[in-house]
């Protein structure tokens, strides 16, 4: 039998329009059971206050993130319901997307990659919600008019920092907004007794500083030091060790500050490379000794020191 060029198109025209109709089923599926789980966090207020640990849940976040949100920003009341979220990739797999889609907030995403932005931008988000997406290699020369180029200035609702290298510095940066809530990626391998970053390099490339893909980011320490110094409690780390969390002084509203000691979480995900690029599964505190050697910076200090 013979089949026309024609009747093929229609019938991949008809399989993508089914498969993008699951794929916006499975979002909406999704989106509804976070919903339920993040009501369910309500009513232990109490408990999670003293472990944010038990409101995790995950949606569209790669781990528990979501319900860590979702508890603060119904917790905090905030009323600016705006977020600004960078190295998002294709936002797939983000700590906004749920906040974007189930509270219906305005944010701002930036990657790297102008392939990524411009994936999300031809999805039906990009026009259902007041999202913004701008393909951008963030630097500590830049943000600030990133920032306020995209109209976010003053207050803010939630700013989330994950480019892994310059987190730190970038943070530090920062002007321009003033945010309630900030998330920052640390690097777990680096302890939490030293207040150490990489050395601020403006085209820093995570697997071009080390083969490994271990030297980047921030202590945990150094992290904390940097909020007392622009005005947040450090109120504690995801359960998988990679993302810190602070709360403006001002905003604080109960929740139990801690320190970089207590708050802690070493990560147990095994990411780290040999020379070929092939996972190596290195555990623990071994991970730390592939970076032995290298530059870090001490923000007690100001000196340049050696892992």
């Amino acid at each position: 039998m013979f089949i026309t060029r024609k009747k093929i198109e229609n019938e991949l025209r008809f399989l993508k329009q089914k498969f993008n109709f699951l794929k916006q089923e499975i979002s909406s599926q999704k989106v509804l059971q976070g919903n339920i789980l993040a009501k369910l966090n309500q009513a232990n207020v109490d408990q999670i206050i003293q472990n944010i640990h038990l409101s995790e849940f995950k949606v569209f976040s790669q781990w528990g993130d979501d319900g860590i949100i979702q508890f603060l920003v119904n917790y905090l009341n905030i009323e600016i319901k705006t977020f600004v979220e960078f190295g998002v990739q294709d936002y797939t797999e983000a700590n906004t997307r749920f906040l974007l889609l189930n509270n219906n907030w305005t944010g701002l995403i930036m990657d790297g990659s102008e392939e990524y932005m411009n994936q999300v931008k031809k999805e039906e988000i990009y026009w259902q919600y007041e999202l913004t997406a701008t393909p951008v290699f963030i630097t500590c020369e830049n943000i600030n008019a990133l920032l306020k180029e995209s109209g976010f200035q003053g207050e803010l609702g939630l700013l989330h920092i994950d480019i892994d290298g310059n987190d730190y510095w970038v943070w530090k940066a920062i002007t321009t907004v003033s945010p309630i809530i900030v998330i920052v990626e640390y690097n777990s391998v680096l302890g939490y007794d030293k207040a150490w970053t990489i050395p601020y390099k403006a085209d820093f490339n995570r697997t071009d500083g080390h083969y490994s893909n271990l030297y980047f980011g921030a202590s945990l320490s150094a992290l904390c030091d940097l909020a007392e110094e622009k005005g947040y409690y450090f109120i504690g780390s995801n359960s998988n060790g990679n993302n810190a969390y602070f709360i403006r002084k001002d905003k604080i509203n109960g929740l139990k500050p801690l320190d970089a000691k207590t708050g802690y979480v070493l990560s147990k995900f095994r990411e780290s490379r040999d020379k070929n690029g092939n996972l190596t599964y290195t555990n623990g505190s071994d991970r730390l000794k592939q970076i032995n050697g290298l530059d870090v910076y001490n923000t007690r200090t100001n000196q340049i020191e050696k892992i």
